[in-house]
C-alpha cells in the first residue's frame, strides 16, 4: 500500500499508482478517465492482493470447520468485522451484519423490522430524493400492512426542506429512512438532526450511506441512527459484500429474515432457535473474501484520511462548476458545492443523456446517465434523466478539464 504525509494534500499521482485499471488507455489512445464512483469505485491493488491472498492460501467455510483453513478464513472475517465496527463507530462487534450490500440490507429492516413492528395506519416517511432501494422496500412494507408513504419534499436548490418536519413527522411514523448523501444531487443531509427530530415522536431511523461512508467519516453514534446500511464496492471494496449496522437492543428484537445454515442455534423437525448476533441475520454461506477485503479497503480510506478524501472531491466538484458554467443550456443539479459531495449531476437543454454520454466515453471519459435509480427526484426536477460525474481520491483537476472540455465539443458537435 501507498505511504502517504497526513499532513500534506493528497497526493493523487501516487495514489494512482496504487489503482492498476486507471492505467489504461481506449482504442483511440485516449487514457481512462473515471468519472463513475458514485456507481462504483475501483480497487487498489492491497484489495485485489487480499482477495488474491485469501484463494490462494487461505479460503475454506467460516464458522463451521475445525480444519486449519477454516480456522484461519474465520480469523481473517472476523477481523473484518472489527475494522468495520471501528471504522462506523459501533459499539459492538455484533451491531455489524454482512450482506450483500446497501439494498439487501435495507430489505432486511424492512422485512425483519418492518414486518414486526408497522401496521395499517402507520406511516414511513422517506424523501423525495432516495434511491429506489430505499423507496421499493418501504412501499413494499406498506403493500403489507396497510401503512401509509409520506415524503419529505426536495427544496429548488436540491436539499431537504427540513421546515416540513413540523408536519410529516408524528406519533403515526414508525420509521424514517433517508440517505445521508444523494447520489444525484450530492446533497450531504443533516442525518443527526433528522434523527434527533425523528426519536423525539419515538420513530425509528434508517440511514442508506452508501455514498457516505467512502468518502466522509461516519460515526453512528454521533448519527444516532438506528440502522445503517452501505456497500463494499463504492469505498475500494470488492462487490457482491455490503454492511448493516443496526443497534444492538433493536437487532436482538428482531427476527431473522433469511432462514438456512449458521443462522440457528438449534433446528428440530417442526421447529428452530435462531443463533446470536450477528449470526442471526448471516444465513448461508457470506461473501467470505469479499468481506475480508473490506479490511484493506478500510485500511487505504483511514491511512489517506476521509477527511482529506472529501475536502479533494468537493475541490474537484467546485473546479466542474466552475468550468461547465459556461456551456450553452448546461445546468448543474444540486446545492452549492459547499453542501455537496463530489457528485456534479448535469442537463443539457436539448440533448439527451445517453448521447452526452455516449460522446464522452468516445473520448475516453465514463459518467453515468440515465435516472440513476432516482425516477421520482427525477420526476420533481421536470427531468427524465441526467448526465452524472462523480468524484473520488484518484481523480484529478486535469481529468475536470478534459470533461468540461468533452462537454463543451459535445454541444458544438449535437448544434
Amino acid at each position: 500500500m501507498a505511504t502517504f504525509d497526513v499532513e500534506s494534500q493528497l497526493d493523487v499521482q501516487r495514489i494512482r499508482a496504487d489503482f492498476p485499471i486507471l492505467h489504461q488507455v481506449d482504442e483511440e489512445q485516449h487514457p481512462l478517465v473515471y468519472l463513475d464512483n458514485g456507481a462504483s469505485s475501483q480497487r487498489p491493488n492491497s484489495v485485489i492482493q487480499c482477495l488474491s491472498n485469501v484463494y490462494e492460501k487461505h479460503y475454506a467455510n467460516v464458522h463451521r470447520g475445525a480444519h486449519r483453513l477454516s480456522g484461519e478464513s474465520t480469523d481473517l472475517f472476523e477481523e473484518a468485522r472489527r475494522a468495520v465496527q471501528q471504522f462506523i463507530g459501533a459499539a459492538f462487534e455484533n451491531e455489524v451484519i454482512f450482506t450483500s450490500g446497501t439494498t439487501m440490507g435495507i430489505n432486511l429492516v424492512a422485512r425483519s423490522w418492518g414486518d414486526a413492528n408497522v401496521t395499517a395506519g402507520d406511516e414511513i416517511l422517506l424523501t423525495e430524493m432516495e434511491h429506489h432501494s430505499n423507496l421499493v422496500p418501504w412501499q413494499q412494507l406498506a403493500q403489507r400492512t396497510g401503512a401509509k408513504i409520506r415524503a419529505i419534499p426536495v427544496t429548488a436548490d436540491g436539499q431537504l426542506d427540513l421546515d416540513s418536519l413540523s408536519v410529516l413527522l408524528t406519533e403515526r411514523t414508525k420509521i424514517v429512512a433517508l440517505a445521508a448523501v444523494s447520489n444525484v444531487l450530492g446533497t450531504i443531509n443533516p442525518v443527526a438532526e433528522i434523527a434527533k427530530e425523528a426519536h423525539a415522536v419515538g420513530a425509528k431511523v434508517m440511514v442508506d450511506a452508501a455514498q457516505a461512508v467512502p468518502h466522509e467519516a461516519i460515526d453512528v453514534g454521533g448519527w444516532d441512527a438506528d440502522f445503517v446500511a452501505f456497500s463494499g464496492h463504492k469505498m475500494l471494496g470488492p462487490s457482491g459484500v455490503g454492511v448493516l449496522y443496526g443497534k444492538h437492543a433493536l437487532l436482538e428484537e428482531m427476527p431473522p429474515f433469511l432462514g438456512g445454515g449458521s443462522m440457528i442455534d438449534v433446528v428440530e423437525i417442526d421447529r428452530f432457535t435462531p443463533a446470536m448476533l450477528p449470526a442471526k441475520f448471516e444465513a448461508g454461506t457470506p461473501p467470505i473474501a469479499d468481506a475480508i477485503a473490506m479490511k484493506p479497503a478500510i485500511e487505504y480510506l483511514e491511512q489517506v484520511g476521509l477527511a482529506r478524501i472529501l475536502q479533494h472531491e468537493q475541490s474537484l466538484a467546485a473546479y466542474a462548476h466552475e468550468l461547465l458554467a459556461d456551456v450553452p443550456g448546461l445546468k448543474i443539479l444540486g446545492p452549492d458545492v459547499s453542501k455537496k459531495a463530489g457528485i456534479v449531476s448535469f442537463v443539457i437543454d436539448g440533448l439527451a443523456a445517453s448521447d452526452v454520454a455516449t460522446f464522452l466515453d468516445g473520448r475516453g471519459i465514463a459518467v453515468r446517465e440515465g435516472h440513476h435509480c432516482t425516477l421520482p427526484l427525477h420526476k420533481k426536477l421536470g427531468i427524465s434523466a441526467s448526465v452524472r460525474a462523480s468524484f473520488y481520491l484518484y481523480n484529478t483537476r486535469e481529468e475536470v478539464e478534459k470533461l468540461a472540455d468533452a462537454v463543451r465539443t459535445t454541444v458544438e458537435f449535437f448544434g
